[in-house]
């Protein structure tokens, strides 16, 4: 059986680093696609869309919060992981940053349901972790990425009842769709090994993305829309052919020109106000 811990103190060398870049893939998508959703507040095309979306975003600042919070036992405070923490040491997918095509409602939401299933998928990976904080989080999270799951489907089958509907999911999804494998790229390849053998996390990237493609795959098929294969040898198991993925990955550090002045834009008030500290966020227990 294997061992189970419920403090980092438990863990290892080798698995308090592999923790903590989980922890910080985890936060940082959530955080940054908060960041993005925002943008459509009262530009959505329906008010119920535009609250819906809204509490979506909501959500998605509390569950980084929620990954961000188990950071503070190394020593962290707020200050150190969002606001004055430099544009390269953030870890999250180059799908989360890619600024809205003008206008476009089909691209928030082929975004929004490429990584909700995304992230359903992981978040039930982490549903049995050895690490006694993750297994405590998982299950409020997963409650509510459940009704944002269920928004982004119930749109996408709405836009897909015409033909120009169905052109403007295709194209999102023909733009998007590199991008959001990037949610599967490991940050290191020795962490990710040390993620799965420590029981941090219960499958690989690989499985991991497989299953998100499967998923992805066949709903967009019932609704007309093709998908990008994936054909790799069979020995390839380790992360998708670089010919299928972007030019920056994000989860080593390198990421797209629009991440640093959505960053600037995140911290603008942090910064004009001449702080030091943060006062939210993280202060108190949910």
């Amino acid at each position: 059986m294997t061992e189970r811990y419920d403090t980092v103190e438990e863990l290892d060398a080798d698995a308090t680093a592999a923790f903590r870049e989980l922890m910080y893939r985890l936060a940082d998508d959530e955080y940054v696609i908060a960041e993005r959703d925002i943008e459509w507040q009262i530009y959505a095309p329906t008010l119920e869309s535009d609250l819906a979306l809204a509490n979506i975003a909501q959500d998605e600042l509390g569950h980084a919060r929620l990954w961000y919070e188990v950071l503070k036992d190394f020593g962290y405070d707020e200050t150190d992981l969002i606001w004055e923490r430099d544009a390269d040491d953030f870890t999250h997918s180059t799908l989360v940053e890619q600024p809205f095509a003008e206008g476009d409602w089909a691209d928030a939401i082929v975004r929004a349901y490429l990584y909700d299933v995304a992230e359903d998928i992981r978040l039930h990976a982490l549903q049995h972790s050895t690490f006694g904080p993750i297994r405590d989080r998982v299950g409020k999270v997963l409650g509510e990425e459940d009704y944002h799951l269920e928004y982004a489907t119930n749109w996408l089958e709405r836009l897909a009842a015409d033909d120009e509907g169905r052109e403007n999911i295709q194209d999102a999804v023909d733009r998007l769709y590199p991008y959001a494998l990037t949610l599967f790229e490991p940050t290191d390849e020795e962490v990710e090994a040390t993620i799965v053998e420590s029981g941090l996390r219960g499958e690989d990237l690989v499985e991991l993305r497989d299953t998100w493609h499967d998923r992805v795959g066949d709903f967009f098929e019932s609704i007309g829309i093709e998908v990008p294969g994936m054909d790799l040898p069979d020995q390839y198991d380790v992360h998708i052919s670089p010919n299928e993925l972007p030019e920056h990955l994000g989860r080593d550090g390198d990421h797209t020109e629009h991440w640093a002045s959505l960053l600037d834009e995140m911290t603008e008030a942090y910064d004009e106000l001449g702080r030091d500290y943060a006062t939210h966020i993280m202060d108190g227990d949910e």
